[in-house]
C-alpha cells in the first residue's frame, strides 16, 4: 500500500452477503462508516433501521463493555462438531433456479467471493450431481479392480485405510465452470461465473498402488474406467498415464472424511482434469486397452466445434483465472481509495507462474503478488494494490502457467471454438466498476 494515501476504501459485499444483515449494521456502526437511511437502503435488507438502531447504542460501543463481554459464555463443547457463527449464514452454496429441470442433476456453486486463500471449506465445496446424493453405509461399501488384471480385487474401507496413505492439494473444476458466459455475460457475480471451482487437501491411496496391487498389465493397459455408485452409474475414461501419475483414490477432504456430497466414502482425484473424471462414491474401476465412450463422454462433457465436429476427451482444464474481488454485485463506497485486487489462479498442466492484472481493460498490465504456497494443480492467490479514482474502471486478470500457456481473451476462444459450446470456458473474465462504485459482469 502507498504510504502516502493511507486512505482504505470501503467495500460493500455482493448479495449473497459476507456478513449477516446484523453483522454489516453493527460492523458500520463500530467503525462510524455510514449513516442515515441511504446507508440502510445501500445494505439491501428490510429491518436493518432497527437492527443498525441496536447496534449503534453507545453502551456498546468502547470503552464500554458490550454484553457478550459481561455474561458466562457457552460452555466447552457445546458444538461437538463445530458450526460457522452465525453471522456468517448467509455464506453458502447457491443453485441458480432453471438450470437444470431437476434438482438431483444440478449444481450448487462455491461463494468464491467469500473466501480466503486458497482452501475451500469442506460445507462450501462446490456440488455437482447426476442423480441426486446417495447415503453409503462405508462398513457396505466396496471397490472393485478388475479388467486387464492378474487378480481382480474387492477392497473394503478398511482394506483402503490400511494403505500407506498421500495427503496433496489440489483443485477440482467441473468442465462447465463458466458455461453460461459463452454467449454473452449472463450472470451478475463470481459465485456464478466461476463457483464449479474448489480446492482443498485430499487424503487417499494413489490409485498406482491399486492397480499394482491387482497386478495391471502394464503392456496392454491403456485406460481405466471408474465408476460411480450412485443411481447414475456415472463412468469416465481415464488414461493410464494419468492413473499412474497423481491420481488419489481418496476419502479425506481438509483433514476429516469426505462429505456425502463430496464422494463419501471414497472418491477418485485426477488433479487437472474436468470434475466429472474425479468420479464420487467409487466403487469399480476397469482396466482396459481403449477408451470406453460412455454416455458422460459422448453426448455430455464434449465440445462442439465451429466445423460442426465434436471433440471428445479434453480431460485437461487449462490455465484459468478470476477477480474475486472487487466483483460483480458489490460496491466500491469510496472514490480516491486504496482497495486490494485479489483473485484466484490455476491451471491443470500445473503451476502458475505470473499473473497480470488490468484495470482498463486489458490495455496496461501489472504484475500482481503471487500468495504462497504456489502449488501444482492446486488454487493460487494473487493480489494487487489499486487506487480507485472514482472514474470507471475494467477489471481483468489474465495468468500465465508453468508450460508457458497464457490465459486467452474471449474473442480469441470463440475465434477457435465458436459459441456452441458448453465446456472448457477459461476465457478472461471482465467486471466493470462504474462511476458509482457499483461492479457488474461485463465483456471487453
Amino acid at each position: 500500500m502507498d504510504q502516502q494515501d493511507p486512505k482504505r476504501g470501503r467495500l460493500m459485499q455482493a448479495p449473497e452477503n459476507f456478513l449477516s444483515t446484523e453483522g454489516r449494521s453493527r460492523r458500520r456502526a463500530l467503525g462510524g462508516l455510514l449513516a442515515g437511511g441511504a446507508a440502510l437502503l445501500a445494505a439491501g435488507s428490510v429491518g436493518a433501521a432497527e437492527q443498525a438502531a441496536a447496534a449503534m447504542d453507545p453502551k456498546h460501543l468502547p470503552p464500554n463493555l458490550p454484553p457478550w463481554s459481561q455474561n458466562l459464555g457457552k460452555p466447552v463443547g457445546a458444538n461437538p462438531y463445530g458450526v460457522p457463527s452465525s453471522f456468517e449464514k448467509n455464506i453458502i452454496r447457491r443453485s441458480s433456479p432453471g438450470l437444470t429441470t431437476t434438482t438431483q442433476s444440478s449444481v450448487a456453486f462455491a461463494p468464491l467471493q467469500n473466501l480466503f486463500g486458497i482452501i475451500t471449506p469442506n460445507g462450501l465445496h462446490f456440488e455437482r450431481d447426476h442423480n441426486g446424493r446417495p447415503d453409503i453405509n462405508p462398513y457396505e461399501h466396496r471397490l472393485m479392480i478388475h479388467g486387464l488384471v492378474r487378480e481382480p480385487k474387492i477392497y473394503t474401507m478398511e482394506d483402503l485405510l490400511r494403505f500407506p496413505s498421500v495427503s496433496r492439494i489440489h483443485f477440482v473444476e467441473c468442465g462447465a465452470n463458466s458455461a453460461m458466459e459463452w454467449a454473452n455475460p449472463s450472470v451478475p457475480t463470481v459465485q456464478y461465473t466461476h463457483g464449479m471451482l474448489s480446492c482443498a487437501e485430499w487424503t487417499g491411496v494413489p490409485l498406482s498402488t491399486l492397480l499394482e496391487d491387482a497386478g495391471f498389465d502394464t503392456k496392454q493397459a491403456k485406460y481405466i474406467l471408474a465408476e460411480g455408485a450412485d443411481a447414475a452409474g456415472l463412468t469416465r475414461t481415464i488414461p493410464i498415464s494419468f492413473a499412474l501419475d497423481d491420481v488419489l483414490v481418496a476419502y479425506g477432504q481438509n483433514g476429516e472424511m469426505l462429505r456425502p456430497e463430496n464422494g463419501y466414502p471414497v472418491r477418485l482425484i485426477v488433479p487437472g482434469v474436468q470434475g466429472v473424471s474425479n468420479v464420487k462414491w467409487l466403487r469399480r474401476i476397469k482396466v482396459g486397452d481403449k477408451p470406453w465412450n460412455t454416455r458422460e463422454e459422448s453426448l455430455q462433457y464434449s465440445d462442439a466445434m465451429p466445423d460442426g465436429s465434436i471433440r471428445q476427451y479434453t480431460w485437461i482444464q487449462e490455465a484459468k483465472s478470476v477477480i474475486t474481488s472487487p466483483s460483480g454485485g458489490q460496491h466500491l463506497l469510496d472514490k480516491g481509495g486504496y482497495y486490494e485486487i485479489s483473485g484466484l489462479a490455476w491451471s491443470g498442466r500445473g503451476q502458475i507462474k505470473r499473473v497480470d492484472v488490468s484495470t482498463d481493460g486489458g490495455k496496461n498490465w501489472r504484475t500482481a503478488r503471487l500468495q504462497t504456497p504456489v502449488l501444482n494443480k492446486a488454487l493460487t492467490r494473487f493480489r494487487m494494490d489499486w487506487h480507485w479514482d472514482g472514474s470507471p474502471a475494467l477489471l481483468q486478470s489474465r495468468c500465465i502457467d508453468s508450460t508457458g500457456y497464457v490465459q486467452p481473451k474471449m474473442r480469441q476462444l470463440r475465434e477457435v471454438r465458436g459459441t456452441s459450446s458448453i465446456y472448457h470456458n477459461n476465457a478472461i473474465q471482465t467486471w466493470l466498476v462504474d462511476a458509482e462504485g457499483k461492479v457488474h459482469n461485463v465483456e471487453a
